[in-house]
């Protein structure tokens, strides 16, 4: 079993309020979650508007089909218009 583990530090420019931000990362959320069928959660920064960390998640027998997947997610993320990656961090176990 392969478990692949992604910190992705996100910056959300356009974000005036934590609503806005809520708006925007459960849209984000759920299409990850929905086209790529991975763990998705926001685990720090939770009380900034602008800011972000969250967490995702794959398990899968391969390796190189688990770090696929975790590639493919994080070309989604950055291909979203209202969401700049700042920093992230990919591990498989």
């Amino acid at each position: 079993m392969i478990v692949g583990i992604c910190t992705l530090e996100l910056f959300l420019p356009n974000n005036g309020s934590l609503k806005d931000k809520r708006q925007v990362l459960k849209s984000l959320k759920d299409r990850v979650k929905r086209r790529f069928n991975v763990s998705i959660a926001e685990v720090d920064d939770q009380d900034l508007w602008q800011k972000t960390v969250l967490g995702i998640a794959c398990v899968g027998n391969r390796k190189d089909h688990v770090n696929e997947v975790m590639d493919k997610v994080i070309g989604a993320i950055r291909g979203t218009p209202s969401v700049e990656i700042m920093d992230y961090r990919l591990e498989l176990l």
